[in-house]
């Protein structure tokens, strides 16, 4: 989009009652109901309108100033929760908030008494949809979780990430996108979901995958071991003579079946670790082992 003083036509230095009047004087000219069945000034007038939106009030003209926000209303500095520039078939997203005197004062000014509520002064339009990027952990996203955000145009929304959502998945939101005109509903909002990746966990679709280290005496003789769930660590036993890549089943310690079916398996893979410093006892006692067992695990693989 292009810069919102551009689009008002006004410098950038330009006084509040400056852009009101530029405002004013577009929005007469370009409004909807004044251009029926003209969609390339119906968008100009959008744009018009979401310019003013963010030049009008104070702290968001500020923050478009010093580079906080960008020309759409979107946070240039943090992450997390963000607003796209685009609706869902690609269209720019126009702002209808109240901002400065507010929308209907002026419309009511330019087109007389009564424009708020529209009546039979022209046809109803919903408000368009508008689009979110949301970033969440591995594991509330798997597990599900409640997020209070804030969205571009200040209002805070509480967001149910329901459980087993995947990454790039998206949320509806009915009624929560810009406000429609004479009456007519809102849009709806519609978030995106970024799963953020997990330090051990990986998933494919309800079932987990985890690479779990174990000692060499726990590989050799067998023992019960720890294993982290979504839920909490619970014990495992791991067969005498295990071996790394052996993989264990977890039934039913996956992720959630998001339609209330049953839930995934978490798999383990077993990794054998021995100890980070060299341990001379140990040593001996392979150096005996050897010498009376032929092992050579690369005979089986067929690479020696």
């Amino acid at each position: 989009m292009k810069d919102l003083y551009s689009v008002l036509g006004v410098a950038k230095s330009a006084k509040a009652d400056e852009i009101k009047a530029a405002y004013r004087r577009l929005a007469k000219k370009l409004h909807p109901d004044l251009n029926p069945g003209d969609t390339k000034v119906e968008q100009q007038f959008k744009d018009v309108s979401h310019a003013y939106a963010i030049l009008s009030d104070p702290e968001k003209r500020r923050r478009y100033d010093v580079g906080e926000i960008d020309a759409s209303g979107q946070e240039t500095a943090r992450g997390g929760f963000y607003r796209s520039a685009h609706g869902r078939g690609g269209e720019k997203y126009a702002h209808y908030e109240t901002a400065g005197g507010g929308f209907e004062d002026i419309f009511s000014d330019l087109f007389g008494g009564g424009f708020g509520a529209r009546g039979g002064g022209g046809p109803k339009q919903k408000g368009a949809d508008v689009s979110y990027s949301l970033k969440v952990s591995f594991t509330d996203a798997a597990s599900g979780a409640r997020k209070r955000v804030q969205i571009g145009d200040g209002r805070t929304l509480d967001l149910t990430i329901p459980p087993g959502t995947e990454d790039g998945q998206t949320l509806r939101l009915k009624g929560q996108g810009l406000p429609g005109f004479g009456g007519a509903p809102a849009g709806d909002a519609y978030v995106e979901v970024k799963v953020e990746p997990h330090p051990f966990f990986g998933r494919e679709g309800k079932n987990l995958h985890l690479e779990l280290p174990i000692s060499l005496v726990e590989a050799v003789l067998g023992g019960t071991v720890q294993v982290p769930t979504l839920a909490g660590k619970v014990a495992m036993k791991v067969p005498p003579g295990s071996n790394s890549g052996n993989t264990l089943r977890l039934k039913g310690k996956g992720v959630p079946d998001r339609r209330g079916g049953e839930p995934g398996d978490l798999y383990v893979t077993l990794r054998v670790v021995l100890p980070e410093k060299p341990d001379e006892e140990l040593q001996a006692f392979a150096k005996d082992w050897a010498t009376r067992h032929s092992y050579n695990p690369r005979v089986k693989a067929g690479m020696d």
